[in-house]
């Protein structure tokens, strides 16, 4: 699935569209709704550099059990195990 943004929307913003995506990653990532591997995927970046940037933000990682799992499992669908 695929999500269309505006152009418009993203002009307003000044942003670029790596920069939304990396702005949408961290909020989506805050509020529990994707798990670090998941995050760091939408944001285009390696999970060590999410993490480096998470700490410059002053974000806590909350990597639990249950993600852990759930990016073993991703990670097998991708056939990357």
């Amino acid at each position: 699935m695929s999500v269309i943004i505006p152009s418009e929307i993203i002009h307003t913003t000044r942003m670029s569209v790596a920069e939304l995506r990396l702005e949408i990653a961290i909020l989506l990532f805050q509020k529990g709704k994707l798990t670090l591997g998941q995050a760091s995927r939408l944001a285009g970046m390696s999970q060590l550099q999410f993490q480096h940037l998470l700490a410059s933000r002053r974000i806590p990682v909350h990597y639990d059990v249950a993600e852990f799992e759930e990016d073993l499992k991703t990670l097998r669908e991708m056939g990357r195990l």
